[in-house]
């Protein structure tokens, strides 16, 4: 079960095709889909969490909780709209597809990935660019 949550103004359009698309990207993944909560909130809401169950007085674009078992893929994914915005300008992307890199980086940590190191980092942005393209398969 995917649930979409919104603590902030902006809205995921066909929520469905979102659902779709992640629930692909974990069976590639060879796993199963649990229970994944997102929540689209802005920069206070998100800094808030950071500082006060991650210790980090930052401001960030994802912060997820993960509460995988085996093979079960379960969290909390919390993406601030702000950042989001913000990353798309400098990266000079569009901001639907910095959005889907960033919902499927917390989905990529719950499978294992890393992004540490620089290799990791490396394979993390590999299997993300990956990933957003099954989305582009769906439509």
């Amino acid at each position: 079960m995917i649930n979409f949550n919104y603590e902030t103004d902006f809205v995921l359009e066909n929520e469905s095709l979102y659902e779709g698309w992640i629930n692909k990207v974990i069976i590639s993944e060879n796993k199963l889909l649990g229970e994944l909560n997102y929540v689209f909130c802005d920069d206070d809401y998100l800094h808030k969490i950071n500082v006060e169950y991650l210790n980090h007085d930052t401001l960030t674009d994802i912060i997820s909780f993960d509460y995988t078992e085996g093979n079960i893929i379960s969290g909390d994914v919390f993406v601030s709209i702000e950042r989001v915005k913000d990353n798309a300008t400098d990266f000079n992307v569009s901001f639907a597809d910095e959005l889907k890199r960033v919902m499927i980086h917390g989905i990529l940590h719950y499978c294992g990935y890393k992004d540490k190191t620089s290799n990791e980092a490396s394979i993390m942005r590999k299997k993300e660019e990956e990933k957003i393209l099954l989305f582009h398969v769906e439509q």
